[in-house]
């Protein structure tokens, strides 16, 4: 029984973590995660993989196995229930933070969320599962081992090996190393961090960074962060507590997190009134004061952002605050974030962030983790995952140096194929991604996207008229408004020439022609994009309006 294993997201890029493993009688995902708009993807919420390719390719997917708590892992979760009604399986604070994004999407009382042990091992179909713990900047984060007719397969989830973890629970190598004796047939490990040398740093470092930065400041303390990276906000509660400050959080999901954390035992708290809420932070002396925020990536509307603009209801940047973005860079955000950082320092602030400051370790393993990884399981073969193609390439490169027999670069809906212990390529479906706005989800086709971007580069032309639906004749009209065109000062010569040219053709349709509308919309746009194209060298878009009396 051959097993094939499909990415649906998560190579060749950050984000959309997403494997199927199926074996023809079972089938089983690893992960269902979310994707964040780059920036041709205007007015884009999130992206999510388009699952109903599943219905064809594994109809019979029976379950879906979750790392971690982090958006890109657990983020599509409601999206794939829409299409298949099956139990989810994660470790208790993993489900905690699922439940608000099920809830959010009215699938909360619905869902079959089944908690596990960090060394849980279950029976599901073809498939006898063990999780094995990982350290992550997010707590009760695990790994998969799968044993099934065609081998065993790790799965490592995103992970470093933290000689001192927060919770006092390693990276389960010892029993990777267990494992590899009974022969893995292939190893699927995180490659984020791949590009770095050495180690990363454990999560303490930030602890130890954030209580000297809370003891010296003489003002109040802001520090920007994800929300879910409950590891850090931990040891910044623990810091000030340790400081004489009391901490205000900033942002629905920072206080949502929170508080799922402490109702399930994750995160404790030095003492019962140490959180106070954002609104009492201005009424304590600023040295008494410290912000845990959202926004560290320069969302535009962020709390953080908000502060950077003067526009917060509540908190309002001083010449005496530091302000501290603990997190790491996210390529495609480094613009948004340096004109954050700009205007903090530009209100007087003190600001310090990655590239000045030890104040962010990643939660990702560094070259030697990914090494002592690939030599903990012995796989005869290896699959990098999670990161994009430069980092994929670079992990293959140090497998195949480690002596790993086989090694295999997979694109998004490549079939992994594993039969009688040989890996192969086997073809590919077409996986497909979803673009969410708002409330729609799956009306945000790529042509929508094209004509926003088209929108934002060169604006719009509207053109509205009404004709007589029985004799053709003009009767309102052309009226021409332009948006992102040209200022509205500079606006009334041209939209005087664009009219003319519109009048024209109108003649020349004649008014017999003039009841079929697609033809009378084809003559305007050419008309009117020919003048502007002619005129001032743009070619906005061109919308014509016309109506029937």
């Amino acid at each position: 029984m051959t097993l094939r294993v499909i990415p649906m997201g998560g190579v060749g890029e950050i984000g959309l973590n997403c494997m199927l493993f199926d074996d023809g009688g079972s089938a089983l995902l690893i992960d269902s995660g979310l994707l964040f708009p780059d920036d041709t993807m205007l007015g884009v919420d999130y992206v999510v993989p388009d699952f109903s390719v599943l219905r064809s390719t594994a109809p019979h997917l029976g379950a879906l196995l979750l790392t971690h708590g982090h958006e890109d892992h657990i983020g599509a979760v409601p999206f794939l229930l829409r299409e298949f009604d099956i139990p989810i399986y994660g470790t208790r604070l993993t489900l905690g933070l699922l439940r608000h994004r099920l809830a959010e999407h009215g699938l909360e009382a619905s869902a079959r969320l089944i908690p596990i042990a960090r060394d849980a091992r279950f029976r599901f179909g073809n498939f006898d599962v063990e999780a094995f713990p990982v350290c992550h900047s997010i707590p009760d984060a695990v790994g998969y081992v799968l044993r099934c007719p065609e081998g065993i397969f790790v799965h490592t989830g995103d992970f470093k090996i933290d000689p001192d973890p927060l919770d006092g629970v390693p990276t389960g190598i010892e029993r990777l190393r267990e494992i590899s004796a009974e022969g893995v047939t292939a190893l699927f490990s995180d490659s984020t961090n791949v590009e770095r040398e050495g180690v990363s740093p454990p999560e303490r470092f930030v602890g130890e960074a954030l209580a000297e930065i809370f003891g010296q400041a003489a003002g109040r303390v802001v520090v920007g962060m994800f929300s879910s990276n409950l590891h850090r906000i931990q040891e910044a509660i623990k810091a000030a507590g340790l400081c004489g400050r009391r901490v205000a959080l900033c942002g629905r999901s920072m206080v949502r997190n929170v508080a799922t954390a402490i109702d399930l035992g994750y995160l404790t708290l030095p003492s019962p009134d140490i959180l106070i809420p954002v609104e009492d932070a201005v009424s304590l002396p600023d040295r008494a004061v410290a912000v845990l925020t959202t926004g560290s990536q320069g969302e535009p509307r962020s709390a953080l952002a908000l502060m950077a603009l003067g526009e917060h209801k509540h908190l309002k940047v001083r010449p005496s605050d530091t302000i501290v973005l603990s997190s790491k860079f996210i390529p495609g955000n480094e613009r948004a974030i340096a004109g954050l950082i700009n205007r903090f320092f530009l209100a007087g602030a003190d600001v310090l962030y990655e590239k000045i400051s030890e104040i962010h370790v990643s939660g990702h393993g560094s070259v030697e983790e990914l090494r002592t990884m690939i030599d903990a399981v012995r796989p005869a073969n290896f699959v990098p995952v999670h990161g994009e193609p430069r980092l994929l390439v670079r992990h293959r490169n140090l497998a195949r140096a480690e002596g790993v027999p086989r090694v295999a670069m997979l694109r998004n809906g490549d079939v992994l194929a594993f039969s009688g212990g040989e890996m192969s390529l086997a073809g590919r479906i077409e996986v497909g991604r979803r673009f969410v706005d708002g409330k729609g989800v799956g009306d945000v086709e790529s042509l929508v996207l094209k004509d926003r971007v088209h929108l934002s580069q060169v604006g719009l032309v509207m053109v509205v008229l009404a004709f007589s639906s029985t004799t053709g004749e003009l009767l309102y009209g052309p009226d021409i408004v332009t948006r992102g065109v040209v200022t509205e000062s500079g606006a009334e010569g041209l939209v005087e020439g664009a009219r003319d040219e519109v009048l024209r053709a109108i003649e020349e349709i004649g008014a017999d022609a003039r009841t079929d509308t697609s033809e009378m919309q084809a003559a305007i746009r050419r008309v009117v994009r020919r003048f502007f194209n002619k005129r001032i060298d743009r070619k906005p878009m061109i919308v014509p309006v016309l109506l029937e009396l």
